[in-house]
């Protein structure tokens, strides 16, 4: 089993268990601690994580920044992919494209989605993230492209 899924599995039931799990992430991949995120769903192919609007990630206008909700869907989507690809799989993002469809004015969450990913050569996955604020309207949508490859032989 992928490590990062083993850990949210024996943390996720415990409390403070998705708080310790989503610091441990930020550890290992500090820039997205500017975010302060917390994963609250994390299984192959599926990935919920929010984040709260505080002033350090809001704009001029009050609003949560685009940046920040750009950070918050590559997070989702790079941890979810990490988590579903097979095991003799490797990613790494290549590109994203963003539509900021409305003001962020709440605390957010992003969900990331793809289907399974099966062992093969390298190729382009498209991974769409959606990013909704505290009343289910879809804020951000960002189709992030992940190339994923075969891991090198030792």
């Amino acid at each position: 089993m992928n490590p990062a899924l083993a850990l949210w599995r024996r943390m996720e039931g415990v409390p403070f268990g998705k708080a310790i799990f989503s610091r441990i992430v930020c550890a290992k991949a500090p820039y997205f601690g500017s975010i302060r995120p917390r994963f609250e769903e994390f299984r192959p192919g599926f990935a919920r994580v929010s984040m709260r609007k505080r002033r350090a990630v809001t704009n001029h206008i009050g609003t949560v920044h685009a940046i920040a909700m750009c950070n918050l869907a590559e997070l989702a989507a790079g941890t979810m992919t990490e988590i579903t690809i097979p095991p003799g799989m490797r990613w790494l993002p290549k590109g994203m494209r963003v539509e900021y469809l409305k003001k962020a004015q709440t605390d957010i969450e992003a969900c990331a989605e793809i289907a399974e990913i099966a062992e093969g050569p390298g190729r382009d996955i498209p991974v769409t993230v959606e990013v909704r604020d505290r009343a289910g309207e879809v804020v951000c949508r960002a189709v992030i492209t992940m190339w994923v490859s075969p891991r090198r032989k030792a």
